[in-house]
């Protein structure tokens, strides 16, 4: 066991409090900068075993249209992740079993999510029934560019697949347990032991090959994370057990009212994938596939630093007091300020070197140069879009501390609205590369839009951008990307060498503009290293 692991089962063996709420002695950002920090050390295994399935992927089936059509299946059974693991369950459940674990003790706690658990295995058993009957329309929907055998296959991967939906959704309520109860790495590396099931199973089968390997592979890779975090629950004495639900009971109402109207508005948000494939589908073979990849290389920074930082701040956020607003808005503000001052440089750096990256990755076996072209260009495009997807990321998890449901669904139908019509405009002319620039500018746009919303409940302007703190951030961004762009131009990409030469290049351009971008904000003061400190403080 780690070291990590064993202080976050110390306190329940001792019978004390959640750690949770032992952590808030830390207070404020130093606190959630903790609980980040803890969370992006499991996350960056999970991420980086991504790459590798991916890269996996790529030297094994390149970019086809059998391809295309798992990724079409893949996504259909996939969109419960968003809207579950990291969407309505957390927006409704974290908050209110956070407060009936401070507030009602344990047991009411722990009978809340046995109640959850009976509620969300029925729910996931229909919704699996209905994907398997309909998955004929559901492929129509989603492809409307395929050939009959294309169509064909994505109907029997689909209904293959679907069953992944009940697996990610009872991890992500062990998750969501996990998080209230201060333990963040498992549910953090639980996506890696996922990965690495997938590799495994596809190397050991990589004589017999086809598109069924990789469904049995996300098959197993979906269970193995759900029993690693329901085991986790067990061993910190909170076994998840499906218990029937009270009807009397308040908290399980409140819990439902809230889940409902998240789940309609974040069902909508799964449309933007959806359009994604649709179009894509009308476009070259391979084209899914090339957007499918970016995407994955984009995964690494997004779950290593937004997703960790929003589930981090969710917790803490809903504890604190609503009538408070000015404490409530300085705690969102520096919030974001940490997860832009994070965001900012990778996203700018993405954008330089995504050429780069996509060949040292992919470059190999039946990944083509035009993939590697294709998959390079709609990465920098992507990229552009990460410090938007950062910023609506963590104002709606404010969103969903402060119980605003019908907001959390007009954010979401901007972003689709947003995404449509920039997909259509752009995809005419740009192809491919249109899609994944409407998806940038449909995350920016809904950043904005909920800066906005969250500004008007709690009436006090957020004060983000203040010139202060932008100056500070902003001049060592722009001498990063300067000397980035120089190191590219002085000493070109040995393309054509060695993995190892091409490696140590890479190596040098991350490293060499990281040291740059942190010496710069340390030598102006940016509070966020003052706030990184305290989480160390707190860790030792």
């Amino acid at each position: 066991m780690t070291a990590v692991e064993e202080q976050e089962k110390r306190p329940e063996e001792k019978g004390g409090e959640a750690p949770e709420k032992a952590r808030e002695t830390s207070g404020g950002l130093g606190g959630m900068v903790f609980h980040a920090m803890r969370m992006m050390m499991g996350t960056l295994v999970s991420r980086v075993l991504g790459l590798v399935r991916e890269m996996l992927t790529a030297a094994l089936f390149g970019a086809t249209r059998q391809l295309d059509a798992f990724f079409v299946a893949y996504t259909l059974a996939n969109l419960s992740r968003q809207l579950l693991a990291e969407g309505a369950l957390s927006a409704a459940f974290v908050p209110v079993f956070s407060r009936t674990l401070s507030s009602d003790g344990r047991d009411s706690a722990k009978k809340l999510a046995d109640e959850a658990m009976t509620i969300l295995i029925f729910g996931c058993s229909c919704v699996v029934a209905v994907g398997v009957i309909f998955a004929p329309a559901l492929v129509d929907i989603m492809a409307p560019g395929f050939a009959a055998e294309e169509r064909g296959l994505a109907i029997s991967l689909t209904r293959m697949m679907f069953p992944f939906l009940m697996l990610v959704s009872i991890g992500a309520l062990a998750m969501g347990v996990l998080n209230s109860l201060g333990s963040f790495f498992i549910p953090a590396v639980a996506p890696a032991v996922s990965n690495l099931v997938y590799i495994l199973f596809l190397l050991s089968t990589r004589r017999s090959l086809s598109v069924w390997n990789l469904a049995v592979a996300v098959l197993l890779g979906g269970l193995f994370h759900m029993l690693l975090q329901v085991y986790w629950c067990g061993r910190l004495k909170f076994a998840l057990r499906p218990k029937m639900p009270g009807r009397g009971d308040p908290r399980l109402r409140n819990m439902m009212a809230l889940f409902l109207p998240y789940a309609a508005g974040l069902s909508l948000n799964q449309l933007n994938p959806v359009i994604s494939r649709m179009l894509g589908s009308f476009l070259k073979g391979g084209s899914i596939s090339v957007l499918t990849y970016a995407d994955r290389v984009l995964q690494l920074p997004l779950g290593l630093f937004v997703i960790a930082i929003s589930q981090a701040v969710l917790p803490m956020l809903s504890r604190q007091d609503p009538d408070k607003t000015a404490e409530f808005r300085d705690f969102i503000r520096d919030a974001m300020r940490f997860n832009l001052f994070v965001i900012l440089p990778v996203a700018a750096g993405l954008c330089i070197i995504a050429s780069e990256m996509v060949h040292i990755l992919f470059f190999r076996g039946a990944f083509t140069e035009w993939a590697w072209r294709a998959t390079s260009t709609a990465l920098s495009l992507y990229a552009l879009g990460l410090p938007g997807m950062a910023s609506s990321t963590v104002i709606m998890r404010a969103i969903y501390a402060r119980r605003m449901p019908r907001a959390a669904v007009a954010i979401t139908g901007v972003t689709v609205a947003v995404n449509l019509c920039a997909s259509v405009v752009l995809m005419r002319g740009f192809a491919y590369a249109g899609l994944a620039a409407a998806s940038a500018v449909a995350f920016t746009s809904a950043s904005i839009f909920a800066a906005w919303k969250l500004s008007r409940n709690i009436n006090e302007k957020l004060g983000i951008f203040e010139l202060k703190w932008l100056w500070r951030v902003l001049l060592p961004l722009a001498a990063m990307s300067a000397a980035l762009l120089a190191f590219k131009c002085l000493l070109p990409y040995p393309a054509a060498s060695r993995l190892a030469l091409r490696a140590l290049w890479l190596a040098a351009a991350i490293t060499g503009s990281a040291a740059l971008y942190g010496l710069s904000t340390l030598a102006l003061r940016c509070p966020e290293w003052r706030w990184i400190g305290d989480a160390l403080k707190g860790r030792r």
